[in-house]
């Protein structure tokens, strides 16, 4: 892989690489942009094929958290890490507290939080190490898991979709197709139960699945079965790409709205659902109630004001629908577009009073 191409060509800051032969670390760090503050973004753990896939992906999610906090509000920049090794054997204290050493010697550029494969009690490891994470426990003065946030700020914009496509924000009688029932996938089923909506579900993990049909009644299928079945909401809450040019002819929804991340494999999938009439909720925007969560952590964690702002992504997904439609482009080039003015706006402001794009941004990083 041409890394400075790379790196050049999508305007990244900084990629680091962390190595610990003692403790069998091996982590990338990948910092995209700091225009709107110090770089958050959680640390996935997961068995790579190859290092070039783990650069591949950490350089994607990064991206992504630079869009998911502009577009959230936030005054936060996009990072995320990766650690190569297996979530289910691989964990050790000292693992992740190598890690953690390796974080602070950043000096607050970049925030770490969990991701996929890791957890809070990974991240309490970290925090021995450095004060630059969040999502560590509560009784650390952390918010804890961000799950249920997560799955609350997916169900908000999934009433905003809602009421464009069918008239009313009311999910009661819905169905609601939700791929991957996991962590954030059971929250999202326990919600959409509560609301009255129908559960068709699936996931790699037999034993979730029968968790979510026992405690909500829903209808288990097989993974290939999901993407095809009439439904009303197809919600991707596992891995990526899964909207891409073989799925999008068999997709049996009127809406895609989930907590996954890049579940567009394409930028232009987007276009391509807008073509079939299937309304696209960005994922950056209606997944980001975790990170707006974990972010409230940096003001002295008050549950009740992360919660308000998390019921604000309808609001959000509500005027990303009203940019596509304005300037006609697909929802996923609105998101982008609203993400990207917040970000020049802030950059300009910065300029004008500073001389340095970053004169704010460094003050600011001090504070935190």
């Amino acid at each position: 892989m041409q890394i400075f191409e790379k790196l050049a060509e999508y305007r990244y800051e900084q990629l680091v690489f962390c190595h610990d032969k003692a403790t069998g670390l091996r982590a990338i760090i990948a910092v995209h942009d700091t225009t709107l503050g110090p770089a958050l973004g959680g640390c996935r753990m997961y068995p790579y094929a190859s290092e070039d896939e783990a650069i591949v992906d950490v350089l994607r999610l990064a991206r992504g958290m630079t869009y998911k906090a502009a577009a959230s509000g936030l005054n936060l920049g996009g990072g995320k890490s990766v650690i190569i090794g297996d979530p289910r054997t691989d964990k050790t204290e000292a693992l992740f507290r190598s890690f953690g050493r390796y974080i602070e010697t950043l000096g607050g550029r970049y925030i770490v939080a969990e991701d996929v494969g890791t957890s809070t009690e990974d991240a309490n490891f970290i925090r021995v190490e450095t004060g630059h994470v969040v999502g560590v426990d509560v009784t650390r003065g952390g918010s804890g898991d961000p799950s249920p946030f997560t799955a609350l700020g997916v169900l908000q914009g999934m009433r905003a979709c809602v009421e464009e496509v069918f008239g009313d924000d009311s999910l009661a009688g819905r169905t609601v197709a939700v791929q991957g029932v996991g962590h954030v996938g059971y929250h999202l089923c326990r919600l959409l139960h509560e609301a009255g909506a129908r559960l068709i579900v699936t996931d790699v993990n037999a034993s979730a699945v029968e968790r979510v049909v026992r405690m909500f009644g829903a209808k288990a299928v097989e993974p290939d079965e999901i993407l095809a079945l009439a439904c009303d909401v197809y919600a991707p809450c596992a891995l990526g790409a899964t909207v891409n040019d073989d799925t999008i002819p068999r997709l049996g929804c009127r809406i895609v709205a989930g907590s996954a991340n890049n579940v567009l494999h394409e930028a232009r999938h987007g276009e391509a659902l807008a073509e079939r009439g299937i309304l696209y909720a960005p994922d950056y925007v209606i997944n980001a109630g975790g990170l707006i969560n974990v972010a409230d952590e940096l003001e002295g964690y008050n549950e009740r004001r992360a919660t308000k702002r998390v019921m604000r992504i309808e609001d959000r997904i509500r005027k990303i629908i009203a940019i596509s439609k304005r300037d006609g482009v697909p929802t996923n080039v609105a998101a982008d577009t609203l993400a990207l003015e917040r970000i020049a706006a802030i950059s300009s402001m910065e300029r004008l009073h500073t001389g340095h794009p970053y004169g704010q941004l460094q003050r600011r990083r001090e504070t935190i």
